[in-house]
């Protein structure tokens, strides 16, 4: 492995969850792959394929994420959470908060959207997928 691969890989396993979900989006986006391909490789995106089956049920590659319910007793630590994963200021994740059911992050790939989902519902939260 090279020197260079070696720092790579050493500044990976610095990042947070969210921060790792942004990178891939960003790899996604920048490089025009999938990674929630299986076996672990990333899949060149084919594009648009043409097929009868494809125009009744095409799935959906871009996900919102919604705050449904806040329990008080959990307040504080899925105020935190929110703030981590919508980088909102404290004044504005608190209004977040206060006014579920409210999406908080849209368009995000299903990878990441599970992931930010995972992070809240730990904290206490309820939410949904949309």
């Amino acid at each position: 492995m090279t020197e260079k691969i070696s720092t790579l890989i050493d500044e990976l396993k610095t990042l947070t969850l969210l921060e790792a979900a942004e990178l891939v989006k960003a790899i996604e986006e920048t490089f025009n792959v999938d990674a929630s391909a299986g076996g672990g490789m990333m899949m060149m995106n084919a594009g648009p394929v043409a097929s009868a089956e494809s125009s009744d049920t095409e799935e959906k590659t871009e996900f919102d994420v919604s705050l449904d319910e806040v329990p008080k007793d959990k307040k504080i630590p899925i105020l935190k959470v929110v703030r981590a994963v919508t980088e909102l200021g404290l004044k504005e994740a608190k209004e977040v908060v206060e006014n579920t059911p409210k999406v908080i992050k849209e368009g995000l790939t299903k990878s990441a959207a599970e992931e930010a989902k995972k992070v809240l519902e730990e904290a206490g939260a309820i939410v949904t997928l949309k």
